[in-house]
């Protein structure tokens, strides 16, 4: 298992080659639990939270088996996408943090995109 600062170290290495690319886009960050997802849509130059979306929500808590699976992360996508529409954002830089672009990740990234945002 990966070290706290081992985990922090790569997701600033990730964060900060995004910084590079990412313009005046917002960032959709993940954050991934062992029992729960969660993403948000945020504004790095203003410091807010343009949308969010995670598997303790209600409506979506009721509808899925459990909140650890890219079932319940392809719904979090999925939501999120709409959300984010709703505030006017299509475009967004994907901030995937410490984790590997591999399963429960890769289904909310690819479900967002199906959903109408961009990255």
């Amino acid at each position: 298992m990966a070290s706290k600062e081992t985990v922090q170290r790569r997701a600033s290495r990730v964060r900060r080659q995004l910084k590079k690319v990412a313009g005046d886009r917002p960032r959709l960050s993940v954050y991934r639990s062992s029992k729960n997802i969660y993403a948000q849509v945020i504004d790095d130059s203003k410091g807010h939270t343009l949308a969010s979306a995670s598997t303790l929500e209600k409506d979506l808590k009721g509808a899925l088996k459990t909140g650890a699976d890219a079932a319940a992360a392809a719904a979090v996508g999925k939501l999120l996408a709409e959300r984010a529409a709703k505030a006017g954002i299509k475009e967004v830089v994907f901030d995937r943090g410490p984790y590997i672009y591999h399963g429960r990740v890769k289904a909310l990234a690819e479900a967002a995109r199906e959903g109408g945002l961009s990255f």
